[in-house]
């Protein structure tokens, strides 16, 4: 059997199970090739070199029985491999934090966000950084700019921390645990939000696989706005004059609108369209009745403080 053909077999079986995608891959061949390149110890991104390899016994088994395990409990294959890609990097994951899939990484990757920034932007927030994947793309992004990074959730920051040694960025991003914007050391030029945001309705008919991720990193309310409520009230004072948030909302735009009518959005396209991801100057939201006390820095005692777990 070669490596496509064993692939093809996974991949039936994966679409008879019913499985659930969107943590990485979105259809059955693709989730089942990234299963079997990683059973058989292969780089990501060599399948179509390698598809006509000869795959032994032991090799089948072992894929066949990862497949099996994920069909069984719909676990997303990261949690399974440990590892999740965003951009080309590689990220460690556990249970301990939502797997990183965020249409903010494409943002950074592509420099559309450099738009708005300048020469003099020097501090970049990453809010909700679960596994401190955004927080190291930005990092790469911007090789002279310092990053801090706020979960609220101790276990995923111990994930972040992983991923800050494994990039060798312990010494550039700071790890914060709090609540919302509380541990902020701002101002910032900067702050990038992959918040819990989703409805309560979409919550109760999510699949399993995404029911396995905290529940903490998805749920946003009735209206999927209780995290972004309070964000946006907070973040004026975290930010410099000409500093920029960065919103994910998934597919919650209606809602989002909804709740902000007054907020004069910028919305930035994604390989999902132009309803994900937002900005928000400061600006923008002072204008809208959120905030309006003049910016503050904490940046004396910015030392005394930060999560390392």
């Amino acid at each position: 059997m070669t490596l496509l053909e064993l692939i093809e077999a996974q991949a039936a079986r994966l679409s008879e199970a019913g499985v659930s995608f969107g943590h990485g891959t979105t259809n059955a061949f693709d989730e089942a090739a990234w299963l079997a390149l990683w059973a058989l110890d292969l780089p990501l991104d060599a399948l179509d070199e390698h598809e006509t390899d000869a795959v032994d016994d032991a090799g089948r088994a072992k894929t066949e029985a990862l497949v099996a395990e994920r069909i069984a409990t719909r676990k997303p294959a990261a949690y399974l491999t440990r590892e999740a890609w965003l951009q080309g990097v590689p990220f460690y994951v556990d249970e301990r934090a939502i797997v990183p899939r965020s249409f903010i990484a494409e943002l950074l990757a592509d420099a559309t966000i450099d738009a708005w920034l300048s020469d003099e932007t020097t501090r970049v927030l990453d809010l909700c950084t679960g596994n401190g994947s955004l927080a190291v793309l930005a990092a790469m992004a911007w090789p002279d700019v310092s990053v801090d990074a706020i979960d609220l959730s101790v276990d995923a920051l111990a994930v972040a921390a992983i991923n800050l040694e494994r990039h060798q960025l312990a010494g550039r991003v700071r790890l914060l645990q709090g609540d919302g914007l509380k541990p902020a050391r701002g101002p910032y030029d900067l702050i990038l939000c992959n918040p819990p945001y989703v409805n309560s309705t979409s919550m109760a008919a999510l699949p399993a696989e995404y029911r396995a991720e905290p529940e903490l990193a998805l749920a946003g309310g009735s209206d999927g706005m209780d995290f972004i409520r309070l964000l946006l009230a907070d973040a004026p004072a975290q930010l410099k004059p000409q500093g920029v948030l960065v919103l994910e909302i998934g597919n919650e735009r209606e809602f989002f609108e909804a709740a902000f009518p007054q907020l004069e959005a910028a919305w930035l396209e994604t390989s999902a369209g132009e309803d994900q991801v937002l900005l928000l100057t400061r600006e923008a939201l002072v204008a809208g009745g959120f905030g309006g006390a003049a910016t503050h820095s904490n940046d004396s005692d910015a030392s005394s403080q930060g999560a390392s777990s």
